[in-house]
């Protein structure tokens, strides 16, 4: 049942000159750039003084404090309010930062960015991303506290809570149906969100498309709910957040009925105020309505400032006390310590790829299946190694077999919500996640992986059935142009081995790799394992493209990825026993090849010999490989066909045969 928070009593004195601050600079600053969300930060102003002043653990002076609470900001376009608040509360975040709002090279962008402001825990703008988000931190709060916390008094060294704001649009969004329905199946106790029930979107009232009952849906997911009628009680939002603290067997929603732009004359309550500025009239009138002391813009009371840079002093306090905690906690348990700092650390143990197995040319099998062994092998060495998969656990291989507790974890099918969890898990640090799918559906988690690309995270992809070669399942099912569009995101690192010998090495580059995420893109189909006595080690992955087979001063380039492999190695032969000069070029990763120096892909790929690509999938990847006029690209630019995969490759031209047949006309 919904509890109900009814007491309504309004702020007064310097409560209400804190709370209005917030509202004049969002008002200012969106005035100021043209652009921007003012009327959500004006009506969450109370909330946010709620919170940051009496409720949320945080430090302003360090802001990655291991055992701050985590708060993130779901409706990413009122970030004017937690700029606002960020400023006020005395972060690394200036008045002349927030004059700079959304624009080039500033510290307050559009839509707030992890790692370019200092106190944002998440990059959100995309609705309902930062819910999820916050389900991925709240889970890993509780793990890293399962695995570290130990019992009696001061050792719990991980006890922090995760706070999320969501907005109509981020409730809307089905990646929060799916995020918030797994946060009630694990009954997350410490993850307390809020939805602003302000009834407006940008085209109107939310009664032209959303008339859900809001707090039975999160009833239904087995969260506690409150409401609280007036988002302008202090004491209400206060009652309501202390309520949900207690609450430990689930996760918590407080919707808070607040209206937008709150304080404008004309335009409280409407869709105007939603994603535009007021307008320099209307943002006198407010002031002038709020009892505001100066028409100045960007002016800061400062006794408002005095009482928001209270939290300095507060913040110190508590990390201070936790910091004695932790000393305590590192003399009783010094090796558990030094795990945790090592972890949060991101330092890789001693050793950590000493055990990874060896492929001989007779253990032919899939790349999904050589992955599977070699994910156990490193999970036996890293225990911050955890993932799963959005109900295809077998068929990605992603179980983890002598993990212990809370090492594997099942998503169920929602590979919207296992992005951002992934997401989320990432950025609380203390953890290598990764998670598993068919490549088709990564279609489904584009967001998200997008979004840990802007951040630079690095979760791990699993995606298995990779191609045509997955067979029967037909063309729903077999990806096409995931390979290509997966690469066209910035910062992102997809490894597609060839064999299981490159399996190997793909995975110790996704472990080693520091700068985004990373896909391992891996077949259903056995496929041979290369012979390494005969042609290259498989240590040439790193470089994303290698030499794999050669001849003396080459006439043909043969290049290809995953299973196509060894159809070039098939050509290889056959072309050099015909007395062609052929080379063999495995392009596991073009990311990594992008990144050699130009003298190093000239010694794979040299100029003016005519190039050969391979690869059952969309070319689009390849043009800047396969010059024009200077060779041809073999991929496929239609949908699969349903039937057993040996049958589609022999109807799509991709052959041994084929490829030597291309080959003779190119040479």
């Amino acid at each position: 049942m919904t509890e109900t928070v009814a007491r309504v009593e309004r702020p007064k004195g310097l409560d209400q000159l804190c709370i209005n601050t917030i509202r004049t600079l969002a008002m200012d600053a969106v005035q100021q750039a043209d652009s921007g969300h003012p009327g959500t930060a004006m009506a969450l102003a109370p909330l946010a003084y709620v919170l940051w002043q009496r409720h949320l653990r945080y430090n302003p002076a360090s802001p990655d404090w291991l055992d701050r609470d985590r708060f993130i900001l779901s409706a990413g376009h009122a970030c004017m309010l937690l700029y606002s608040v960020l400023y006020l509360t005395g972060y690394d975040l200036t008045l002349d930062d927030i004059k700079q709002f959304r624009q080039w090279g500033s510290r307050t962008p559009g839509h707030s960015e992890h790692g370019v402001t200092p106190g944002v825990e998440a990059t959100t703008g995309p609705l309902g991303q930062g819910t999820g988000n916050a389900v991925g931190m709240a889970i890993a709060e509780a793990q890293l506290g399962a695995s570290f916390n130990r019992p009696g008094g001061g050792d719990s060294i991980i006890d922090h809570y995760t706070y999320f704001l969501a907005s109509d649009g981020d409730l809307m969004e089905g990646i929060s149906h799916e995020a918030c329905s797994l946060a009630g199946h694990l009954k997350l106790g410490k993850l307390i969100g809020f939805y602003d029930d302000n009834h407006i979107t940008i085209d109107g009232s939310t009664d032209l498309a959303f008339s859900d009952d809001t707090a039975k849906r999160f009833e239904s997911y087995g969260w506690h709910v409150q409401r609280i009628a007036d988002g302008n009680d202090l004491d209400a939002i206060d009652q309501g957040i202390t309520q949900a603290k207690r609450v430990t067997d689930r996760p918590s929603l407080i919707i808070v009925r607040t209206h937008i732009a709150w304080g404008s004359p004309n335009k409280q309550d409407t869709a105007e105020a939603h994603g535009a500025p007021l307008g320099a009239d209307e943002v006198k009138a407010t002031k002038q309505n709020l009892g505001w002391p100066s028409l100045e813009p960007f002016y800061v009371p400062d006794e408002a400032l005095a009482q928001w840079r209270r939290a300095r002093t507060r913040g110190a306090r508590l990390e201070s006390d936790w910091r004695e905690k932790w000393d305590a906690y590192r003399a009783a348990h010094p090796d558990l310590a030094a795990e945790l700092e090592r972890r949060i650390a991101g330092r890789l143990p001693a050793g950590w790829d000493a055990a990874l197995p060896v492929f001989s040319p007779k253990d032919a099998q899939a790349t999904r299946a050589a992955s599977g062994k070699v994910l156990n092998a490193l999970a036996a060495k890293l225990p911050e190694l955890i993932g799963g998969s959005a109900d295809l656990t077998g068929s990605n291989n992603t179980e983890i077999k002598s993990g212990g507790a809370g090492r594997n974890f099942h998503y169920g099918v929602r590979e919207h919500a296992m992005g951002a969890v992934l997401n989320g898990i990432t950025l609380h640090r203390g953890f290598m996640p990764f998670g598993g799918t068919f490549l088709i559906f990564s279609d489904y988690m584009r967001p998200s992986i997008r979004l840990a690309a802007l951040t630079r995270l690095k979760p791990i992809y699993v995606f298995t059935h990779d191609s045509i070669g997955l067979g029967e399942d037909g063309p729903t099912h077999q990806p096409i142009e995931q390979l290509a569009t997966l690469r066209a995101i910035p910062n992102m690192t997809v490894i597609r081995p060839s064999d299981p010998t490159e399996v190997v090495e793909a995975w110790r580059a996704a472990i080693t790799h520091r700068d985004g995420p990373v896909a391992l893109v891996l077949t259903r189909q056995k496929v041979a394992v290369v012979d390494r006595t005969k042609y290259a080690p498989a240590a040439g992955l790193h470089q994303g493209g290698y030499v794999l087979a050669d001849s003396p001063n080459p006439d043909i380039l043969l290049m290809a990825t995953g299973s196509e492999v060894e159809l070039i190695l098939g050509a290889y032969e056959k072309l050099k026993a015909d007395g062609r000069r052929p080379r063999a070029v495995s392009m596991p990763c073009l990311e990594y090849f992008a990144k050699q120096s130009q003298d190093y892909r000239d010694s794979v790929l040299p100029p003016g010999v005519p190039r050969i690509a391979v690869e059952a999938a969309a070319p689009q990847s390849w043009y800047r490989w396969v010059p024009e006029g200077n060779g041809v690209i073999m991929g496929i630019e239609r949908f699969g066909e349903s039937a057993p995969y040996q049958r589609i490759y022999q109807e799509f031209g991709l052959t041994v045969d084929g490829v030597v047949a291309e080959a003779r006309r190119h040479v």
